[in-house]
C-alpha cells in the first residue's frame, strides 16, 4: 500500500467546495461542502507519512493524523474513524472549527511549496461517515461505580471529562446555567461554521451514555442558584469548566452610547434564533444588524463569528477595525479570507479612540497605528500615528476584544478559593486540582479565552486526574499539597 501515498507530488492541495457567495450570505448553513469518498482518499494520500509527524506534535490532542489520513487513503474508514476518536472526544467538532493553519496543517512538513495535508477537511468526513454508517456508539461502562462526579460547565471541557469519567462508570452529573448543552459550541460559534445539528447529535450521545444533564441550573450565591457547597458535598469530586464569559470593553469617550453591544450577547442572539427561539432583543432591533452599518472591533475568530453573522443578518454594511495588521491577527486566516469573500471590510492598523453620537451611537473615530519595537513577549509594540483620525460610520458597534472571568470566589461564595492574577483559577497543572479539596477545574476557567480544542484536551487529562482521586481519597489532594 506505500504507494498509495507520497502523493503530494502528483496531486494539488484540494479543499471541498464551498457555496457560492451569493448562496451563503442568505442562510446561515456550512459553507463548505463535504468530501466526496473518492476525493477524500485522494487527499489523504497526499501524506508523505514523515517519521517525525510535526501535525501530531502541534496537535494540542496528539491526534495520529498520519494514521489516520493512512487508512482513510486505503478505504478503511471504520478503522479510521476508530484511530480518530481514540485521541479525540468529539473529532466532528474539531473538524469543522479547530483552526487547522495555525495547528497540525500550519505545521505540517510538505506545506512549503507543496500546500499542506487538508486535515480538517479529511478528519471532519471521516467522522460524518462514521455517523452515516452507525459506528459511532456511546462509550458505555463495562461496570457501574457507587462513586459521583459533579462537573460545572457543559461546555468542550466539562462534555470531554463528563465523557471519559462515565466511561468508567462513574455516575456524571453536568450543571449548566443553560438550556442546552455546548456552551460556546451552541450560543458562540455561528452555525456556518458549526451546524447546530452536530451539537444536538452528541448530546444524544452522551445522554444515551448514561451522563444526567441539569441544565437551566446556575450554580452560584444569588437567590435560585445552586450553591458550590452543595455540589461538594453531593459528590467524590467536582471539576469546574465554566469558560470565561465577561465582554472586555473599549474604554473610550462615547462607550456607554445604545448600540455598542457585547460580542458574546450579539452571537447569542443569532445562535438562539438558529434553534427556532423567539429572541425579543432580536425582534426589537438591539441585537439585529439587519440594514445597520456594523463596525467590529477586534480582530481574533470571535470577531470573525461577529463580521460574518453580520453579512447574514442583511447589514448594510460592515466593518472589521484591528489594531495591527492582517499578518498579526490572532483569528484563522481562512476566516479572514471567507469574510472577505462575503463582503466584509478590514481597516487594519486602526484603533478606536471615541464613539460618536448623542442618543445613539453613529460612528467610531479612530486612528491609525503603526507597529514599533518588539516588547519584552517578543511581539511588536502598537504605536498611534498622531494626526491620523478617521471616522467610520455606525449604527451598531459589537465589541470583540476576548473574554475575562468573572469573580469567581465572590461567584461561588467559596473565599478560600485561589486565583490567578489574571483571574483564571489557579491550579496545579499536573493534578488539575484547585485550592479547594475534591475540587478540580480545567479549560478557559484556568487558561483564559483559548480553543476548543484545548478545552477538550483539560477535560480528558482532568478526568484521568479525578479518576486517581477518587481511588485514594485518603490523599486529601490540594493544590496546597501539590505545591
Amino acid at each position: 500500500m506505500a504507494e498509495r501515498m507520497l502523493q503530494f507530488v502528483s496531486r494539488p492541495q484540494a479543499m471541498p467546495d464551498k457555496r457560492a457567495v451569493a448562496e451563503r450570505r442568505s442562510d446561515f448553513g456550512e459553507i463548505y461542502k463535504g468530501f466526496a469518498r473518492e476525493r477524500a482518499e485522494e487527499q489523504a494520500a497526499r501524506c508523505s507519512q514523515c517519521g517525525i509527524p510535526f501535525c501530531s506534535i502541534h496537535c494540542p490532542l496528539g491526534n495520529n493524523i498520519p494514521d489516520w489520513l493512512k487508512l482513510t487513503a486505503e478505504d478503511r474508514m471504520q478503522d479510521a474513524y476508530v484511530m480518530s476518536a481514540a485521541t479525540n472526544t468529539f473529532p466532528e467538532i474539531c473538524g469543522r472549527i479547530c483552526p487547522q493553519d495555525r495547528l497540525c496543517e500550519g505545521n505540517c512538513v510538505i506545506e512549503k511549496g507543496f500546500e499542506s495535508v487538508t486535515i480538517g477537511a479529511v478528519e471532519r468526513f471521516i467522522t460524518e461517515t462514521a455517523f452515516d454508517n452507525g459506528w459511532v456508539k456511546p462509550n458505555l461502562p463495562a461496570r457501574e461505580l457507587d462513586r459521583s462526579v459533579g462537573i460545572v460547565g457543559a461546555g468542550p471541557a466539562g462534555l470531554a471529562a463528563a465523557e471519559r469519567l462515565r466511561g468508567r462508570g462513574y455516575q456524571v452529573h453536568v450543571y449548566d446555567r443553560y438550556d442546552r448543552i455546548g456552551g460556546l459550541l451552541s450560543y458562540g460559534i455561528p452555525s456556518f461554521k458549526l451546524e447546530k445539528h452536530v451539537v444536538s447529535r452528541r448530546h444524544d450521545l452522551l445522554v444515551e451514555q448514561g451522563i444526567v444533564f441539569h441544565l437551566n441550573t446556575p450554580i452560584g450565591s444569588e437567590a435560585g442558584e445552586m450553591p458550590l457547597s452543595e455540589l461538594r458535598r453531593r459528590h467524590d469530586a467536582v471539576f469546574l469548566a465554566t469558560g470565561v464569559y465577561r465582554t472586555r470593553e473599549v474604554a473610550t469617550p462615547g462607550s456607554g452610547l445604545p448600540g455598542i453591544v457585547p460580542a458574546l450577547q450579539f452571537l447569542t442572539a443569532s445562535n438562539r434564533r438558529s434553534y427556532g427561539d423567539v429572541v425579543p432583543e432580536f425582534e426589537s432591533g438591539l441585537l439585529n444588524a439587519a440594514g445597520k452599518n456594523v463596525v467590529v472591533i477586534g480582530g481574533g475568530d470571535t470577531a470573525m463569528d461577529c463580521v460574518r453573522t453580520s453579512i447574514r443578518e442583511g447589514a448594510k454594511s460592515v466593518t472589521c477595525l484591528y489594531r495591527r495588521d492582517r499578518a498579526n491577527m490572532p483569528g484563522s486566516v481562512q476566516e479572514v479570507k471567507n469574510a472577505e469573500e462575503e463582503g466584509v471590510q478590514f481597516s487594519w492598523l486602526a484603533a478606536p479612540e471615541a464613539f460618536l453620537g448623542d442618543e445613539q451611537v453613529t460612528g467610531v473615530r479612530a486612528r491609525r497605528m503603526k507597529l514599533g519595537m518588539p516588547d519584552a513577549t517578543g511581539r511588536q509594540v502598537v504605536e498611534p500615528i498622531e494626526g491620523s483620525s478617521f471616522v467610520v460610520e455606525a449604527d451598531m458597534v459589537i465589541e470583540a476584544l476576548g473574554f475575562d472571568p468573572e469573580p469567581l470566589p465572590e461567584l461561588w461564595a467559596q473565599p478560600d478559593l485561589v486565583t490567578t492574577r489574571w483571574g483564571t483559577l489557579k491550579i496545579d497543572h499536573k493534578s488539575f486540582v484547585t485550592s479547594l479539596p475534591g475540587v478540580f477545574a480545567g479549560g478557559d476557567i484556568v487558561r483564559g479565552a483559548s480553543l476548543v480544542v484545548w478545552a477538550i484536551r483539560d477535560g480528558r487529562d482532568a478526568a484521568d486526574a479525578i479518576h486517581e482521586f477518587i481511588g485514594a481519597p485518603e490523599a486529601e489532594m490540594t493544590l496546597a499539597a501539590a505545591e
